[in-house]
């Protein structure tokens, strides 16, 4: 096993939690949140790939799973960086579906002028591991996971790596 330098320093893991309401309104306080637990060894293309697929999962969340509830029901996510990958998950109160179905219908070419039906397949693109769960206590879990490696950016010498 490789060493990178400085790592030891790294906590092993950072986890975040945050509650909103099944309001599309709420994006941007999802986003906000999100933002402020950036940490630099974590590449920011991935970052911004993670961005996403928390703000489509979000929105998903609220307008197929949540659809039919009152505003007032409650979204949680939780966010967990580790020292090689980032994992989020949102909690819906909906009724489940199968993901890796859902993934099968999704048509091969999208219409680009469509008002949705791109961010399932956007998300399973970003992510290096999507699943939807039903848990114990009647709620869904999306599971999105992203892998990244320090080790380039302490190769091209980033100073920010050297902080840490």
């Amino acid at each position: 096993m490789t060493n990178v330098k400085g790592s030891d320093k790294l906590p092993k893991f950072r986890k975040a939690y945050l509650q909103v309401h099944s309001d599309l309104r709420e994006n941007d306080k999802v986003l906000s949140w999100f933002e402020q637990l950036h940490q630099i060894p974590i590449p920011k293309t991935v970052w911004l790939q993670c961005e996403l697929a928390l703000a489509e999962g979000f929105t998903n969340a609220t307008r197929h799973a949540h659809k039919y509830l009152p505003r007032e029901t409650p979204i949680d996510i939780e966010v967990t960086m580790y020292t090689d990958h980032l994992e989020i998950r949102i909690w819906d109160y909906g009724q489940p579906f199968d993901l890796k179905e859902c993934l099968k219908a999704q048509p091969t070419q999208i219409d680009p002028f469509a008002s949705g039906g791109r961010g399932i397949k956007l998300m399973y693109a970003i992510s290096d591991n999507i699943s939807y769960t039903r848990t114990s206590e009647n709620r869904n879990c999306l599971l999105i996971a992203k892998n990244y490696w320090l080790y380039s950016q302490v190769q091209k010498g980033n100073s920010d790596f050297e902080r840490i």
